[in-house]
């Protein structure tokens, strides 16, 4: 016998009873599974975050392994602006542009050959010089001291105990122990200044090559700014050298002088020292440039190296404040306030490199902004000028232009 069916009426609510619900259709779903299904969207949303993270990461770290690369390009870029103008005379005399880049290069290579070999020499027999006259010094020290102080040193004792003290002996211990790293370290530098003679080669030689190259990927007005800020570039950037140049020579001639008159010996090198180290170097390179003549003017007589130290703060004060504005107004134009922060902004962001191309690059910008920036008439009111408006001579004046009206 077939089972029976089980037939149910409709309630009083009107909600569907088994005999009116199809037979085929499927359950309905729990509200908490509804809930816990996943957005189409959600997974591929997570695949592109994974994705823009994994890329940022790369990025950082590919950042992070060419930063010495990308630090030696920006050095030869600037040595290659700073080279351009001389190249660019050659080249248009008829001189093949490689050929006239290879000739300015050899002429620097030279002349940094022969200043840090005569500086070399000098050093070396400054410093056997010194390492003979040691104990003569010395006994002026204690001799000084005993009677300035009322002590009993003896200068057998002092050596005895420099030379068997701990600290003399770890350093010589760390100092075997490093040479290798010294080593790696100079070899290191010796690859860099050719990764950076190389590059500032190729950047000069192809100059015009590489300006049309990076115009053809750009528009008409575009290739027009990027001309501009380049020309711009190399005008301040030469006018950068050719103001430190300048002074360096300046700075060398006075200090020859200085130096010539207290009979030091090496005054020429000295003097070529002190201005290209005090030039160069910013901020802190007046004060290395000088120490070594201090020191040297010490072997002869102590007063001589305090006499160098106040020639060098008081020629630094001439510098400052009357020779470098009239000398850069002509050629960097830039403030002396905004050069020194300049230099402070480059040293935190790229240390030394950024100290050295530091007032190049902002004298660039403030020219490149300068010509699409507007300018306006001043008013000719007196606090433009640095003079204050007195309220008589103001009241005065305007009964003077009242009774002129009248009249």
């Amino acid at each position: 016998m077939a089972p029976t069916e089980e037939i149910l009426s409709p309630d009083a609510d009107g909600v569907p009873t088994p005999e009116q619900a199809p037979k085929d259709a499927p359950a309905p779903e729990d509200a908490s599974a509804q809930s816990a299904r996943m957005p189409r969207w959600l997974p591929r949303a997570m695949v592109l975050a994974l994705a823009l993270v994994a890329c940022y990461r790369l990025a950082t770290w590919a950042f992070d392994q060419l930063t010495g690369l990308l630090l030696n390009v920006l050095i030869a870029f600037f040595l290659a602006l700073a080279i351009e103008p001389a190249v660019d005379r050659m080249a248009a005399r008829g001189v093949r542009r490689g050929l006239a880049t290879g000739i300015v290069f050899i002429g620097i290579l030279v002349a940094a050959a022969g200043f840090f070999t005569l500086l070399g020499s000098m050093l070396a027999d400054q410093i056997m010089t010194m390492v003979e006259d040691f104990p003569k010094y010395l006994d002026q020290v204690v001799s000084w001291m005993n009677d300035t102080f009322h002590t009993r040193l003896s200068r057998l004792e002092i050596q005895d105990s420099l030379l068997h003290s701990d600290w003399l002996q770890s350093y010589v211990k760390n100092s075997a122990d490093n040479v290798l790293d010294v080593s790696a370290q100079v070899l290191g530098g010796l690859f860099r200044l050719l990764t950076v003679t190389l590059f500032a080669f190729y950047f000069a030689a192809d100059g015009p090559r590489l300006r049309r190259a990076l115009c053809s990927v750009l528009p008409p007005n575009r290739q027009t700014e990027v001309l501009r800020a380049w020309e711009i570039a190399v005008a301040k950037t030469g006018g950068y050298i050719y103001s430190r140049g300048l002074m360096a020579l300046i700075s060398g001639v006075a200090h020859y002088i200085l130096l010539e008159s207290l009979g030091v010996p090496y005054a020429p090198a000295l003097a070529v020292w002190v201005g290209l180290i005090s030039q160069f170097i910013p901020t802190i390179g007046t004060y290395l440039a000088g120490a070594l003549p201090m020191l040297i003017a010490f072997t002869i007589n102590p007063w001589y190296a305090i006499w160098v130290l106040v020639f060098v703060v008081v020629y630094q004060q001439f510098e400052n404040y009357l020779l470098q504005p009239r000398i850069t107004s002509r050629t960097v134009d830039i403030h002396p306030a905004v050069s020194f922060g300049s230099v402070i902004a480059g040293t935190a962001l790229l240390g030394a490199v950024g100290a050295l191309i530091a007032i190049p690059a902002t004298a660039t910008l403030q020219a490149f902004l300068g010509a699409y920036i507007k300018r306006y008439d001043v008013t000719d009111d007196p606090r433009m000028h640095g003079r204050t408006r007195r309220r008589g001579a103001s009241a005065l004046a305007r009964m003077r232009h009242a009774l002129s009206r009248r009249s």
